[in-house]
Order: structure tokens, then C-alpha cells, then sequence
């Protein structure tokens, strides 16, 4: 039988990690998460002059209670393209299982990057996302990639320092939190130079995040 100190310790450590537990599972969460926001995002579909989406496989990693829509996007005139990716659940599986660390894990070299961009989306709004160049080689080709991403709760986009640690301080005031890709590819280049997008993909990709900023609010593209 266990003396009372020794239980008591127990008893501690065990509702401390029921706590925790519950706090990164939202178990004790309290509001409640807006699920006409969570669709309406994910059913959102980029406008931008003939640039047409199509339903695509994610390449995103997602985990545990979390849910991944993707679209690739290109311009019927100029042929350029893109993959928008919208992933949305609860901030400890969100917050997590970056392009940096998972793109890596499957194969593809960090090229340049991540470092952090801020884009100004007009009426005083930005978005600031993490940004990085990746390069997969085969045989016969080289599949080469920039990626954005960042998180939002309410419309804005952020990247933080230390994303897990940054939203887990906000686990029972944030119900879902939300991160966007944007994938454009890369032309072959020199490696020790960051290519320039062409102004089609750089107006494209201001749109995507404006539109999506929007789209915590009234509907927007559709």
C-alpha cells in the first residue's frame, strides 16, 4: 500500500498530465470552433484573371485531428502554376510538420531558406509567412519547389519564432488554428542564386493570401 506523501505525489502527476493531455486535445476547451469559417475556407477557390484551380492530393503532412484541402492552380495564357494548401484542426497538430523539416524527411535538399517574408495585401493588411526553396532529383529529372507557410486564427497570417510553443500558450482560446501553403515551382538555376518569380506568380501569390485573409469573414471565392 502506498503512504499518503508517496500517493499524493502520484495523485499530482497523474491530474497534472490528465490536464495537459486534455489541454492539447481541447478536451477542456472553452469556445467552441466556427465550423461555417472552417468550410468556407477550405471550400475557398482562388480568383485571379485565368488562373483555374483543380482539386489535387495534398503533399502537406497532416496529423491527429486535422484535416488538409489542395488545389493546383495554373494560367491558361502564360501556363504558370501553383499549389494552395489549406490545413485547419486543433494547434497541436497544426502547429507542427513544416516543409522544412518533413520535405526533407521525404527526400527532397533545402535549397535556400526558411526565412521570413512579410507581403503587403493593400488596405493596410500583410501577411508575414516562412519561405524556402527545395530540389528533388531523380534520374531523368529535378523537381525543384519554393513554399510559403504560416498560421492564422483570425485572418491574419503569422509566422512565428517558435510555432508549437507560440499557439500552445493559446490551446483553450483557440479552438482551430489554420496554416496556408503556397507552392510555385522553380526553374532550373544557378544554386547559390534565389530565382525571381515571374510578376504573374509574384500577383497570384499576393491574391491567394489576400483572398484567404478575407475569407475569415465574409465569403469570399465562391
Amino acid at each position: 500500500m502506498l503512504k499518503t506523501p508517496t500517493f499524493l505525489v502520484a495523485a499530482v502527476i497523474i491530474a497534472g498530465a490528465a490536464l495537459v493531455h486534455g489541454a492539447v486535445t481541447q478536451r477542456w476547451a472553452v469556445f467552441a470552433p466556427d465550423p461555417a469559417r472552417t468550410d468556407r475556407l477550405h471550400s475557398l477557390e482562388v480568383r485571379f484573371t485565368d488562373w483555374q484551380p483543380t482539386p489535387v492530393e495534398t503533399e502537406m503532412p497532416t496529423n491527429e485531428r486535422s484535416v488538409a484541402t489542395a488545389r493546383r492552380y495554373v494560367s491558361l495564357a502564360g501556363g504558370q502554376s501553383a499549389v494552395v494548401t489549406i490545413i485547419s484542426g486543433i494547434p497541436g497538430s497544426v502547429s507542427t510538420h513544416t516543409p522544412d523539416v518533413c520535405y526533407v524527411g521525404s527526400g527532397y535538399r533545402c535549397l535556400r531558406g526558411p526565412k521570413k517574408e512579410t507581403l503587403d495585401l493593400g488596405d493596410g493588411k500583410t501577411a508575414t509567412f516562412y519561405i524556402a526553396d527545395f530540389e528533388k532529383k531523380s534520374q531523368t529529372r529535378a523537381d525543384r519547389v519554393r513554399i510559403r507557410w504560416a498560421w492564422s486564427v483570425d485572418g491574419t497570417w503569422v509566422a512565428p519564432d517558435s510555432p508549437r510553443w507560440q499557439f500552445a500558450r493559446q490551446l483553450n482560446s483557440v479552438p482551430v488554428l489554420y496554416k496556408l501553403y503556397v507552392a510555385t515551382p522553380l526553374p532550373e538555376t544557378d544554386e547559390d542564386r534565389a530565382p525571381e518569380d515571374d510578376a504573374p506568380t509574384k500577383a497570384f501569390v499576393v491574391t491567394a493570401w489576400a483572398q484567404y485573409a478575407a475569407g475569415f469573414g465574409a465569403g469570399v471565392g465562391k
